[in-house]
């Protein structure tokens, strides 16, 4: 799945909230750095019940350890069950190297981070790091209640954090008053459940935020903007690297049929929500079903997820 892997040792394991868990990974042989991250940065760990992502939640200056935080999902499709059941200290896993889908604007003036429940592990990180540079920074961090919320004893009482719970408020947190706090300068990340970042990405429209101020990052793929009555027809795909030509059937996956044609891509996911499998494009307009892109990534048309989207004409050109 991935040309590059880190043989990585589970060194501790620690109850952070009620279901969640937080899991320190140490290099697999001692004394060696891990790959330098940023903030927002995450990792895909290779488990028997398939590949997962998870935000890097530690310090960013730190290279002897990673620390993901995991939650114990109700649908779990495996992973979140794995980890909580199963993995233990000392156990051996292979991880991918370190990527950044949610990355800081370093230039910006003022930092506003909204987290919910488990989202808050890459904004503990992105604050982490804010925080120590001396850089403006106000954390919103909510959650359904006090013993689901995941390191907030450590965030409790520090200036410019504010702590939501909803059943201590009796209600859920209103983003549409927090965001309204700050003026022009300040540039807003938010990453929760679906809920928080519609809620957000509606406040922000309400507010007049321009959409380039508002960033968000998903725990997995929104529903892909469709239009109900376009049909998805069959196209090619030349892989200009590989040089080779392959029909994509209707319906079917260009990774998939990359994959079974023996060409090499990197990927995780497969449901447009990790960013592993982004491939450049050099010719042709892709149809884009992801939740990694940007509207202005989206727009350009220079790069795409190919294990969820297509393409909107009849012949694509890759960089693969």
């Amino acid at each position: 799945m991935f040309d590059t892997t880190i043989d990585v040792r589970v060194t501790a394991i620690r109850q952070e909230a009620d279901g969640v868990l937080s899991v320190e990974l140490k290099p697999g042989s001692p004394g060696l750095p891990l790959p330098a991250f940023t903030p927002g940065a995450h990792i895909d760990v290779c488990l028997p019940t398939g590949s997962r992502c998870y935000s890097l939640t530690n310090p960013a200056n730190e290279q002897d350890r990673y620390v993901i935080a995991v939650g114990l999902a109700a649908d779990s499709a495996g992973g979140s069950r794995y980890v909580h059941s199963t993995l233990v200290p000392g156990q051996e896993l292979r991880i991918s190297q370190p990527r950044n889908l949610f990355a800081l604007n370093e230039e910006a003036r003022r930092y506003v981070l909204i987290a919910g429940g488990i989202g808050i592990t890459p904004i503990r990180c992105m604050f982490e790091h804010l925080t120590r540079t001396g850089r403006p920074v106000h954390l919103l961090y909510a959650a359904r209640g006090r013993r689901q919320a995941a390191f907030a004893d450590e965030l409790k009482g520090i200036a410019g954090v504010d702590l939501h719970f909803d059943d201590d408020a009796g209600s859920l947190v209103d983003l549409h008053a927090y965001m309204a706090r700050f003026g022009d300068d300040a540039e807003f990340y938010c990453c929760g459940p679906a809920p928080m970042l519609a809620a957000y990405e509606k406040a922000g429209a309400a507010l007049g935020i321009d959409p380039a101020r508002l960033r968000l990052e998903r725990f997995a793929a929104a529903p892909a903007a469709v239009d109900g009555e376009k049909t998805i027809e069959p196209f090619t795909v030349r892989f200009a690297q590989s040089d080779r030509t392959l029909t994509i059937p209707a319906g079917a996956s260009i990774l998939d049929v990359a994959i079974a044609a023996g060409i090499r891509v990197d990927y995780s996911c497969r449901s447009g929500n990790c960013g592993a499998c982004e491939t450049d494009v050099l010719e042709g307009t892709p149809d884009h079903r992801d939740s990694v892109l940007s509207r202005s990534e989206r727009e350009s048309g220079r790069t795409m997820m190919i294990c969820v989207s297509g393409c909107t004409g009849s012949h694509l050109v890759l960089d693969r």
